[in-house]
């Protein structure tokens, strides 16, 4: 887990195409996963209405807020990258970088980013 204090964050599935343009195969695998079973997707989902969502952690970091402490995590599914935040807590088991979750609750758009808080989560293998 990271501070996200000047941090550069990268994506774990990155490489070079043919063509040597950056490819990220892990977000095609994502995209195809999500239309191949009609599932709802980050890109999709409505604001204020409850949703179940799947996908990708990217990122995971402790971001205080309001002097409390506020796990951040950005799920993302292919098409879009949802903010996850978890207030009052510094870490939750199973919670890292490149795993698979499906999380639920009320999506919604705070200084202008895709977030949930608190959502429910379910880890996948």
């Amino acid at each position: 887990m990271s501070t996200g204090h000047g941090e550069r964050r990268r994506s774990l599935f990155r490489g070079r195409g043919r063509d040597g343009q950056l490819v990220d195969q892990h977000t095609s695998d994502l995209r195809r996963d999500h239309a191949a079973v009609g599932r709802v997707t980050i890109a999709e989902a409505p604001d204020r209405e409850p949703v179940e969502l799947f996908g990708t952690l990217r990122a995971v970091t402790l971001q205080p807020r309001g002097g409390a402490p506020a796990l951040q995590a950005e799920l993302s599914d292919g098409t879009g990258v949802l903010t996850l935040i978890w207030l009052g807590r510094r870490s939750i088991r199973g919670i890292a970088a490149g795993r698979s979750i499906s999380v639920s609750g009320r999506a919604g758009v705070q200084d202008g980013v895709r977030v949930m808080f608190n959502p429910r989560y379910e880890l996948r293998p």
